[in-house]
């Protein structure tokens, strides 16, 4: 087979001369077109912290306009390079049915996304437990929501996932109620344990004076009763306030010579 090397020649300088400008144009449109988006993503986070928009709505909305931008200016190269949008509609329909079908998780937790920030069942800077993870909310996107757990680990679950089970938002309140249980035998009086913890619960700085705390027995055993002390503390802080009042009571409980078990 014998090449006609002036007619290929000729081919690829037609489609060069004819195509060539469109594909430059649009490879100019798309460098300039993500350059002017980050600009205006950019300038869309000074503008809400200036306005002080809700740290929950602020992520999500800023992901939704960077996806539409992006949209946009994929629809924008197409007319540049001159694609027919009837041949490209096409496509697109039976690309969407089988992308729609492979991503209807993914959309399920965009539309999972807009009922949580409508519903509020949790906002961002909020301590909740979710799907086995307890932590505070660090932001509400498009698709997942971002949960820094205490010891600092990041979580990030699927926005259906939250929006179709159970949430335990434990900080919307503003209080929480920690309970401590110490258990004693018969030979010391529960008078004498209830004057102690009273006294050192009275000098804590961190426990609410409201509502009241309480002192009883909560079991009575064959070798002994169990005493639960109830007090209320402010929902965020509250690990490092549990761990601080434990030590106290444990303390006032020693100084007044009451022994625990194994002590």
């Amino acid at each position: 087979m014998k090449w006609n090397w002036d007619k290929i020649y000729d081919t690829i300088t037609t489609w060069v001369i004819t195509v060539g400008p469109r594909i430059l144009l649009a490879i100019i449109f798309l460098f300039l077109g993500l350059w002017l988006i980050r600009l205006l993503i950019i300038r869309l986070h000074k503008i809400m912290d200036k306005r002080n928009v809700d740290a929950t709505f602020k992520p999500f909305l800023i992901g939704l306009i960077n996806v539409g931008l992006n949209v946009l200016l994929f629809l924008v190269l197409i007319q540049v390079l001159g694609w027919q949008l009837t041949l490209f509609a096409s496509f697109i329909a039976s690309f969407g049915v089988a992308a729609g079908l492979a991503l209807s998780g993914t959309l399920q937790n965009f539309t999972s996304g807009i009922l949580i920030l409508l519903l509020k069942p949790y906002r961002v800077g909020d301590s909740i437990i979710a799907q086995g993870q307890e932590g505070v909310v660090d932001s509400i996107e498009i698709f997942y929501t971002v949960i820094t757990t205490y010891d600092n680990k990041t979580v990030i679950i699927p926005n259906s996932k939250l929006s179709n089970e159970v949430i335990t938002n434990i900080s919307r309140e503003g209080t929480r109620r920690l309970d401590v249980v110490f258990k004693f035998n018969f030979g010391i009086e529960f008078k004498q344990v209830d004057d102690a913890l009273s006294a050192a619960i009275n000098n804590m700085q961190n426990v609410l004076k409201v509502p009241q705390y309480r002192i009883g027995v909560s079991t009575v055993e064959p070798d002994g009763y169990r005493v639960m002390v109830s007090v209320w503390v402010n929902a965020h802080g509250f690990i490092d306030a549990k761990l601080i009042i434990q030590e106290k009571l444990i303390q006032a409980l020693k100084g007044d010579g009451i022994k625990l078990p194994g002590m």
